[in-house]
């Protein structure tokens, strides 16, 4: 388990269907890509149709990137996939301390111990 500096866990909910535009953001911003879990919304009014309880089908994509990229692709969803968008966009940004699995990041942390 690698310690590591600067690194952020983004976590973007958007409508269902959207995943795909918010991947092509996170690259262009610089990241490596995501996890894309797939997500049921319920919101503090529900909708129903003859009785059956209508929820709103949401994809949560998590990314992990360094500080730099990360605020950079949280600027960018707010631009182009923000909550006034039809992917009505939601993005929060979490530290992240440790990591293993991640071979860019673990390469990255020992050539700047190297240097």
């Amino acid at each position: 388990m690698e310690t590591v500096a600067n690194m952020k866990a983004l976590h973007i909910v958007v409508n269902a269907g959207f995943t795909d535009e918010i991947m092509e953001i996170i690259r262009e911003a610089g990241g490596a890509g995501g996890t894309i879990i797939h997500a049921r919304g319920e919101g503090s009014k529900h909708r129903s149709f003859l009785g059956i309880t209508l929820d709103y089908e949401q994809e949560i994509i998590i990314s992990i990137a360094e500080q730099k990229t990360a605020e950079q692709i949280m600027a960018d969803i707010k631009e182009k996939a923000g909550w006034k968008t039809d992917v009505r966009g939601l993005c929060y940004m979490m530290p992240v301390d440790k990591i293993i699995g991640i071979r860019n990041v673990e390469s990255q942390q020992a050539g700047k111990e190297t240097e």
